[in-house]
């Protein structure tokens, strides 16, 4: 089956989801709300595990900066809730999930790739980071709980508030991605990797999955409807307008992807 925005190939049960939206697979609100549906539908196909993935050389430059400076407020209170949802399509579905990144994953792009069960990294000039902070916006919940379990606690400070970026080598010795491999083989090793995976009785593995994810989703169940409340008015903020504004004209402007 096949949109405008995600391909979805079966490969053998597993089922290889191709980001392609845009020139670099940026994240709106028609975006999230298909990739929830997807996710969904291929739960109820019966595909035993998924590989996530993009096209070229991004796998997401994270949100679309320019329809949250053009959609102002009013979008953004679709927006960042469908992110939040769409973040957790990823983080709590039962099966497997690998994430073939295949070139930069930055800001949003993370997330998604954090979300995953492991992360199989193309070789080359693609870059992994945070960069929320440096843009001005704060990090809703459920994005932050999803970086905190896939990355880790103890670097998460440090990668949120210096924003870096970093190259596969550099990722893989952070603990970023699980491993590295040629960039043409990026995907057939995901899928390898799901279908390893996969072989696990799926019951049992949805179940250790629920329980390893359980305090992020508790966490996240507990004080999102506060929090992102508050992370609205913060995006919609004079001074993080600003710095959106800013950031559109300096680096996205004059860019072509």
């Amino acid at each position: 089956m096949a949109t405008s925005s995600i391909r979805v190939d079966d490969e053998g049960g597993i089922a290889v989801v191709t980001l392609q939206h845009g020139k670099a697979n940026t994240l709106d609100t028609e975006f999230c709300q298909e990739l929830i549906v997807r996710l969904e539908d291929v739960q109820l196909g019966g595909c035993r595990g998924v590989v996530l993935t993009g096209t070229g050389g991004i796998f997401s430059a994270g949100v679309d900066l320019r329809r949250v400076h053009d959609g102002g407020t009013g979008y953004l209170e679709d927006f960042l809730p469908a992110l939040s949802d769409a973040f957790l399509s990823v983080f709590g579905f039962p099966g497997p999930v690998i994430a073939a990144v295949n070139g930069h994953a930055i800001a949003g792009g993370a997330v998604l790739a954090a979300a995953c069960d492991r992360r199989v990294l193309a070789d080359g000039p693609g870059r992994i980071g945070i960069t929320e902070l440096l843009v001005g916006v704060p990090f809703p919940l459920a994005a932050l709980e999803i970086l905190r379990s896939g990355f880790g606690a103890d670097i998460l400070a440090e990668l949120a508030f210096l924003g870096e970026t970093h190259l596969p080598a550099d990722a893989l010795r952070l603990g970023l991605v699980n491993e590295v491999t040629a960039p043409g083989n990026v995907v057939e090793r995901a899928v390898a990797v799901a279908r390893k995976l996969a072989e696990i009785p799926a019951a049992a593995y949805a179940h250790t999955k629920a329980q390893l994810h359980r305090p992020f989703h508790e966490r996240i169940a507990e004080h999102r409807t506060g929090d992102d409340a508050h992370v609205l008015e913060l995006w919609s903020s004079p001074e993080a307008r600003a710095a959106i504004k800013a950031y559109v004209d300096r680096v996205l402007r004059g860019s072509t992807g």
